[in-house]
């Protein structure tokens, strides 16, 4: 019953009530990965899960399943790190970063799945951070380490954060 399990809920409830589109979740623990299959299987989304303990030899068919326009798979449940390099999933147009990672390029190479040539739709990437948890000072970190980046590689992120500006990223609005 955690806020993001209600977010996830009702983000795939949505989805699948008004569009034909397929949905990528990404969690860093196959726990969390766990909990979203049995999300899936009471709703009766028809999903596939790749991560560590998924068989070299059948990740492909997996990943071939999202992809064909035929398939009733709606869900993806993907570990963060599993897979390596040149995962395809351009069936989904929708990317679901559940927890964030201490490296940033993990989870940018996770939302990068779905954003690869042979994408027909427009991408959708959400990352679900819970602020005043360890989250809020992970994804604080990401963003430093992005624009530590872009200062020693010469090329700046043009979405670099000042300080009062990472503070208000967190700040609840009401209305």
């Amino acid at each position: 019953f955690s806020s993001k399990m209600v977010l996830v809920h009702k983000m795939l409830k949505v989805l699948r009530a008004e569009t034909s589109e397929r949905v990528v979740i990404v969690a860093q623990r196959t726990k969390t990965l766990d909990v979203l299959q049995d999300l899936c299987e009471e709703h009766g989304y028809e999903w596939r899960r790749v991560d560590g303990s998924t068989p070299v030899s059948r990740r492909q068919d997996r990943v071939n399943e999202l992809n064909n326009p035929s398939s009733n798979v709606f869900v993806f449940l993907l570990s963060a790190k599993a897979g390596g390099a040149g995962l395809n999933l351009i069936g989904a147009n929708r990317l679901v970063l559940f927890d964030p990672d201490w490296n940033p390029a993990t989870d940018d190479q996770a939302a990068a799945r779905i954003w690869r040539d042979g994408q027909q739709r427009q991408v959708f990437i959400y990352r679900l951070v819970c602020t005043g948890t360890i989250e809020e000072k992970i994804l604080q970190r990401q963003i430093s380490k992005h624009g530590l980046h872009g200062t020693v590689t010469d090329n700046p992120d043009p979405s670099k954060f000042s300080t009062s500006e990472l503070s208000d990223i967190f700040t609840l609005r009401r209305d």
